[in-house]
């Protein structure tokens, strides 16, 4: 019997989904705000939307937002500032194609019902244009600001995404954690195309296995390459033994475009300085061991960001663009 993965491919989901991740293709993205902030934790957050616009109008596939509630000092960076839900509509009203990701939201310290509410809003108000990514989160400091507890955060992960994948339902009725919704009332909008799609970060404090049967794709971590490749056969293998569609894999990369196209590889944190020729065959190396997404973070360049997204639209999108 032929592998079901191979002639599956990916499960088309909506808009945002659909575009974003293609099997056996790499597509880029970008994590904002697009801006340097590498000598601050707090981003200035100026022309924010027309840089956003900027990457649409360029080709990128996607823009991604944090879910970072409290700027704690221990963790240095404060993301982008606003609520990831309030920025998902504002970004939803100034842009047409972009894929809107959020990576990702902490379900622990959400109830799911506003998640689900607030997910379900962007989606319809961006044209079916949301990622959701979720995650269990991992600053501490942030559970006892809202009276929670940080050891179980895996056990409400789990009822969180249960709740959330239910609502989409017409008049669910079950019981969780969360809540029990029932009475024949109703939760509204649903999503565009009827399924939102949720990317696990991580490990969430799930069982490698729950991860691939419950996901609609994977996010990790950057990795040395050798490692990586294992790391993303290992997760395709377990979403095979599932049955169904195949997953997407997608990973950040922290970004600093060295103005020398063959500039060597230097490492930074979570990623590199490197010119265009290096960062195209890294690219390139990944593509080939599964990773079918790859979201640049230009934090830490050095360069002009404007400057910096042309020469990636021009030198390197055209090698990226499924």
């Amino acid at each position: 019997m032929l592998d079901r993965l191979a002639t599956s491919g990916f499960e088309q989901i909506n808009r945002g989904y659909n575009s974003v991740f293609k099997p056996g293709k790499l597509s880029l993205g970008l994590v904002v705000p697009l801006e340097n902030y590498g000598m601050s934790a707090v981003p200035q957050m100026q022309q924010h939307l027309e840089r956003v616009q900027l990457a649409e109008k360029l080709g990128f596939s996607s823009i991604w937002l944090r879910d970072v509630p409290f700027n704690v000092p221990t963790f240095g960076d404060a993301g982008q500032v606003f609520d990831p839900f309030v920025y998902l509509g504002y970004l939803a009203a100034g842009t047409n194609d972009i894929a809107l990701g959020v990576a990702s939201i902490v379900l622990p310290l959400r109830h799911p019902a506003h998640v689900a509410k607030a997910a379900a809003s962007a989606d319809v108000l961006s044209g079916g244009r949301l990622l959701l990514g979720v995650a269990s989160g991992d600053r501490p400091e942030e559970y006892p600001a809202l009276n929670m507890s940080f050891e179980d955060r895996g056990v409400r992960f789990r009822e969180h995404l249960d709740y959330i994948r239910k609502m989409a339902r017409f008049q669910p009725k079950f019981h969780n954690t969360g809540g029990a919704p029932g009475g024949g009332m109703d939760m509204l909008p649903k999503p565009d195309a009827g399924k939102l799609p949720m990317l696990i970060t991580g490990g969430s404090q799930q069982d490698p296995v729950w991860v691939a049967e419950n996901g609609d794709g994977w996010m990790t971590y950057p990795r040395n390459i050798p490692i990586q490749e294992r790391v993303v056969r290992d997760y395709r293998t377990r979403v095979r033994n599932a049955g169904g569609f195949d997953k997407p894999v997608m990973q950040p990369l922290y970004l600093d475009l060295a103005e020398v196209a063959d500039a060597a590889p230097e490492p930074i944190h979570l990623g590199f300085r490197m010119g265009r020729d290096a960062l195209r065959g890294y690219l390139k190396t990944l593509e080939t061991i599964g990773v079918n997404h790859v979201a640049l973070n230009l934090r830490f360049n050095n360069a002009d960001i404007e400057t910096t997204l042309k020469r990636l639209a021009e030198e390197l999108l055209p090698d990226f663009s499924g």
